[in-house]
């Protein structure tokens, strides 16, 4: 039986993380992996999906000057051949030459130092649970008498289907709809609540609603499919609205409903892991209900993204083997739904700090229109929308439009750190740039707000 300073059970983002910062200082790690380190992220995730989302990008600006004809075939060759670039980083033979004792295999555990890899033990002192998470599948009628797509298949597909149903108008069915629609795909988008982006500030979630119904998507929001049937080579999708219910036909079905932990296949129930619907319990410190078991990543959530999960798997890498014991802040997350226009937001929307802080909320709005930039790149749908507390604290913000992701992180460090909004209009930022876009909000607030 071999022994290790520490197990990390999933090679996802929370787990490579665990397992490099463990071996930074020394450590023994024995990193395990069903499948292929990577995680969602790299095969199913953030790398195919922004790979497609580019090449629908391209597409769309040189349409714009000749007739092009899209090769299906050719563009998912070219999404697989850049996640394999990606994966190289993080490839066995990349981490075995880090120091990582890579394991191929299901995990399960024997007690809470021990775990069962398809035969062989493997024991530790300590252990971190990143198994991540998977397409949630709702129970609709019919379902599971298709073949219906996930994110974690489509990017497998040899070549597009000509039409497709999306179920779910979330960020990934936001994003998907879009490039699969500038790439030739019929789509038709269902969301159950009232508008696109149904978490985000419904102002700016109906600026890329309008730019996916120029882009051609039909949209049928305040929808909820109530039957799934084959038909032919396609499916058939029956829905409920306030206006009744509808039928649509396509050749394809892809589901973009959520994401679901992945808690049952190790065996917590032989060590006494609580976990629920949402996944595994944790503590502040993301330490489980048994004390030397943590858990990190989509698996324990609330936010599902790579950048969550590496944040959380350092920091109990450095409780685990430093000086200082720290709870896992995770105050400031960013995200940011990679249409086109972007959708970035960090903090509280306008209609929750109401809610939190009645009347005592300012809020600052920006418009890409009045940015120089913007104008000579054609690119002038967008809005930036800041809340701050009375002193120009910042509670929140959301951006819409060109580069809104990167803008973001001026703001998330402004917010992190108490900097106050009205202190960008003393900072000078490059022009012509998008981020002048935060200067401008910048000097509104120095206007508003007393010194």
């Amino acid at each position: 039986m071999k022994r290790f300073d520490l197990i990390v059970i999933g090679a996802g983002a929370g787990g490579l993380n665990s397992a490099r910062a463990a071996v930074a200082l020394g450590k023994q790690v024995a990193l395990i992996e069903r499948y292929k380190p990577g995680g969602e992220c790299t095969w199913a995730g953030c790398i195919p999906s922004k790979a497609l989302i580019q090449m629908a990008k391209d597409i769309t600006v040189a349409r714009k000057f000749a007739d092009i004809a899209v090769d299906s075939r050719a563009v998912m060759r070219k999404v697989r051949e850049l996640i394999e670039s990606a994966h190289q980083g993080e490839s066995v033979s990349t981490l075995i030459d880090a120091g990582i004792h890579y394991v191929q295999g299901d995990a399960r555990f024997i007690n809470a130092n021990c775990v069962d890899v398809d035969g062989q033990r493997i024991e530790a002192d300590a252990v971190i649970l990143a198994t991540g998470s998977s397409a949630a599948i709702p129970a609709i009628p019919g379902i599971d008498s298709v073949a219906y797509l996930t994110n974690e298949s489509i990017f497998q597909l040899d070549k597009l289907p000509k039409s497709l149903v999306v179920l779910g108008g979330g960020a990934i069915g936001v994003e998907l709809s879009q490039a699969l629609q500038r790439l030739g795909v019929g789509v038709t988008l269902v969301e159950r609540a009232n508008s696109l982006l149904p978490r985000e500030d419904g102002e700016l979630a109906d600026i890329v609603s309008q730019q996916l119904v120029a882009d051609g998507v039909c949209i049928r929001t305040s929808s909820t499919a109530t039957q799934i049937t084959e038909e032919g080579t396609g499916v058939l999708v029956r829905m409920d609205s306030p206006n009744g219910s509808t039928e649509v036909r396509a050749e394809a079905l892809l589901v973009a409903l959520g994401r679901r932990a992945n808690v049952g296949a190790i065996n917590l129930e032989a060590v006494g892991v609580e976990h629920n619907e949402q996944g595994i319990c944790v503590d502040e410190f993301c330490q489980t209900s048994v004390p030397n078991i943590y858990a990190v990543g989509d698996v324990v959530g609330p936010y599902l993204f790579s950048h969550t999960a590496g944040h959380q798997a350092r920091q109990v890498i450095r409780n685990l083997y430093g000086k200082v014991l720290e709870p896992v802040c995770m105050d400031g997350v960013a995200w940011c739904t990679f249409s086109e226009p972007e959708f970035a937001r960090s903090g509280l929307t306008e209609e929750q700090a109401r809610q939190k802080r009645g009347d005592g909320v300012e809020v600052f709005v920006a418009s890409y229109e009045d940015l120089d930039r913007a104008v000579v790149d054609q690119k002038t749908v967008g809005r930036a929308k800041v809340i701050c507390d009375a002193q120009g604290f910042l509670l929140g913000a959301s951006i819409v439009g060109e580069r809104a992701c990167e803008l973001l992180g001026e703001l998330q460090v402004m917010q992190q750190h108490a900097v106050p909004l009205q202190s960008l209009a003393r900072t000078i930022h490059p022009y012509p740039g998008y981020s002048e876009l935060l200067f401008s909000l910048g000097l509104d607030a120095a206007e508003r707000i007393p010194t």
